[in-house]
């Protein structure tokens, strides 16, 4: 059970004082019952409405984002664009944040929450997720290249890397690149030291969740419950897996 006005505050749109005079007004309907006080308590089963419109007061917002070139992928900076300022107000009232971050000229799939204990789980470095790139690349990519990343890399900054897939596609100037792992400007760097540097890039997936063709860069989507429930379900198995490998 939690108090009216902080369930209806966590959304986003209101703020506790916004909800008050709301309450105030009779504007808010519990289970269709005009709310007599902000500090009534409400559960999960309660059906809330403002203004007619039933409000979803889920505890946890989830958020697939086309991330566009020229974004940062962070909560805020004082003089460049972020993915969050893409968001509605509500939503950036929420402290959305981005699971991990793709490169400023990066584009493509960037799920954002206020989920930090499923955020944790898919971006620990023990758990490895998988996550796709489509790269272009300057020059070919070729069969030494393919060995070269399966076997695992080391870069000449001594950066040690994991095994990681690479796929040539077409002519083999573009491919598709599987990392378990997510180290600063990896893929870049890997096909950089193969001699191939990254025209550009853009990431398809990540733990199973792919991205929506239908999104245009810039634009977002809530995540469906049935993806909603794959991520979660993704971050409880490598917990269960943390937790065995601890064990033994």
């Amino acid at each position: 059970m939690e108090r009216l006005d902080k369930r209806l505050a966590s959304t986003g749109r209101w703020s506790r004082k916004e909800v008050k005079e709301l309450i105030r007004q009779g504007r808010v309907l519990v289970n269709g019952v005009p709310a007599a006080r902000p500090e009534d308590k409400v559960g999960d089963g309660d059906r809330l409405l403002v203004d007619g419109q039933e409000v979803d007061c889920a505890p946890f917002v989830y958020v697939m984002m086309h991330k566009p070139a020229g974004i940062l992928s962070a909560t805020e900076d004082r003089r460049q664009k972020t993915v969050v300022d893409l968001l509605p107000e509500e939503l950036q009232r929420r402290g959305l944040f981005p699971v991990g971050r793709l490169d400023k000229d990066t584009t493509g799939l960037l799920i954002l929450t206020d989920d930090g204990a499923m955020a944790h789980e898919l971006l620990s470095p023990k758990k490895h997720v998988d996550k796709v790139y489509l790269a272009r690349v300057e020059g070919k990519i070729d069969a030494s290249d393919v060995d070269a990343l399966a076997r695992g890399m080391e870069l000449s900054d001594g950066l040690k890397c994991l095994p990681a897939g690479l796929e040539p596609l077409e002519d083999g100037s573009r491919c598709l690149v599987t990392l378990r792992e997510g180290k600063y400007h990896q893929v870049k760097r890997m096909l950089a030291a193969r001699g191939k540097p990254v025209l550009e890039l853009k990431r398809l997936s990540m733990g199973g969740l792919v991205l929506d063709e239908a999104l245009e860069p810039g634009q977002w989507r809530f995540l469906e419950a049935a993806e909603t429930a794959k991520l979660r379900d993704r971050a409880a198995h490598l917990n269960f897996l943390g937790e065995m490998n601890k064990k033994t």
